[in-house]
């Protein structure tokens, strides 16, 4: 079969591409640095111009690229908006009630996509194509492979700065609708500055982390301080959600190897990925990474496969119990469940493994405490005081496994900003957790 002609046959303009997608769709796009931009904005075009009646959208963190196009405001009695996880691109538009969440663990999307969702559309953005037909969802291959193999049509954008990442990341040409071309840079996600209490919990989390552990960092200036705190370690491997700058620089400098893992030995595996464009000319056509659908990435029962897992997140708000809110301030939604619950259970299963929930003991400015007697109402219980593992903020670390209430209570209020520790101690005694 002569791959080539069969691309040149499917080449279309973003608009001709658009054009394939039926009313009262279900379209599903790719997330984060994964958007498809001209696809987005045809489709946009097009629903300006009186198409598309009664379709419904939905991604994972959706970007600048949404923004611009199909969430902007005159759209919204044309594009109703499902969000699987919020971003600072449509949390208001869901506060509003003109768009809402679908809540789910990150690692069971995929078969929601299969079996719960019926998927008309799929726009993803992926890699140039190579002669055997075949191209990479490249940083974005999280729940893109599901929504592909469900859907009715699948529409390509070709985008030649998109990374060709190994692993099971490829999608062929025979799989497309459409093609569209357009090469334009990656959006880049700048790193966090350090804060000072970044540099202390850095710290305290990587003496935390033996040699040869595997690790799963997320986002932000903690992980990024981590990262940098495990330079002087040896041999540790990468199991992650998302792939981060800071990742980079563990495995250029030979720190993070994977000879130790037990689980993909001498390979680092992640299911998205956002940087800058190093950490994308690095994944490019390199061996040691691959990229793996959430379902297989973030499935608790393959993250324990790894020995010594040690997986760090963070939290908006924890109650003296352990519960911990990573998603919601109150009742209003600020970004979604993700993967932290499938890391703070498989981590925790993982032989030698630890789950780390970081957070800052203050909020704005240092007049709020994130460490709180309950969750403020309606907060979501993203991980359940069953299921977390470690706590750490600037003060401190403490393991919440095998503890009473008494105890839980004693020792969070130990994480919390020593101005706070007095009220949270009181209101302890009064929940009866202290006597």
């Amino acid at each position: 079969m002569d791959w080539q002609a069969e691309y040149e046959r499917k080449r279309r303009t973003a608009a001709e591409a658009v054009a394939l997608i039926p009313d009262h769709s279900l379209i599903v796009q790719g997330s984060a640095i994964g958007e498809p931009p001209a696809l987005l904005q045809a489709v946009a075009d097009r629903a300006r111009a009186g198409g598309l009646t009664d379709v419904r959208m939905t991604a994972l963190l959706p970007l600048a690229a949404s923004a611009k196009s199909t969430l902007q405001p005159d759209l919204r009695g044309r594009i109703h908006w499902e969000s699987l996880f919020a971003s600072g691109v449509d949390r208001g538009i869901i506060e509003s009630g003109q768009a809402h969440l679908v809540p789910a663990f990150f690692h069971q999307i995929p078969r929601l996509m299969e079996e719960y969702l019926d998927i008309g559309v799929t726009m993803v953005t992926v890699s140039r194509m190579d002669r055997h037909g075949y191209m990479s969802l490249g940083v974005n291959v999280d729940t893109n492979k599901a929504a592909i193999a469900s859907a009715k049509v699948v529409l390509a954008e070709v985008n030649n700065n998109m990374p060709r990442v190994h692993g099971n990341s490829w999608v062929h040409i025979s799989e497309v609708a459409a093609v569209v071309e357009n090469h334009v840079l990656l959006a880049e996600l700048p790193v966090a500055p350090e804060k000072p209490e970044d540099q202390t919990m850095g710290r305290i989390i990587a003496e935390m982390i033996p040699d040869g552990a595997t690790i799963q960092l997320g986002i932000g200036g903690v992980p990024n301080t981590v990262a940098k705190n495990l330079m002087g370690h040896r041999d540790l491997g990468i199991h992650t959600e998302m792939f981060v700058e800071s990742m980079v620089d563990l495995v250029e400098s030979g720190v993070a190897n994977g000879s130790k893992k037990t689980f993909h030995p001498g390979k680092a595996i992640y299911t998205f990925a956002a940087g800058t464009r190093r950490m994308y000319e690095f994944l490019d056509d390199n061996p040691y990474i691959e990229a793996h659908p959430v379902s297989y990435t973030n499935h608790p029962t393959n993250i324990a496969k790894n020995d010594n897992l040690i997986s760090v997140n963070s939290t908006i708000e924890v109650d003296l119990t352990g519960q911990c809110c990573s998603e919601s301030m109150g009742t209003a939604q600020y970004s979604g469940t993700g993967g932290q619950h499938d890391y703070a259970r498989g981590a925790f299963e993982s032989k030698g493994g630890k789950s780390i929930i970081a957070f800052y003991s203050t909020a704005k400015s240092g007049t709020i405490s994130r460490v709180v007697p309950t969750l403020r109402p309606g907060a979501v219980v993203t991980t359940p005081r069953t299921e977390v593992h470690w706590l750490v903020s600037e003060y401190g670390a403490f393991c919440l496994k095998g503890k009473s209430t008494r105890e839980r209570a004693k020792g969070i209020i130990g994480l919390a900003h020593p101005r706070f520790r007095e009220e949270l101690t009181a209101a302890a005694r009064q929940l009866g957790y202290l006597t």
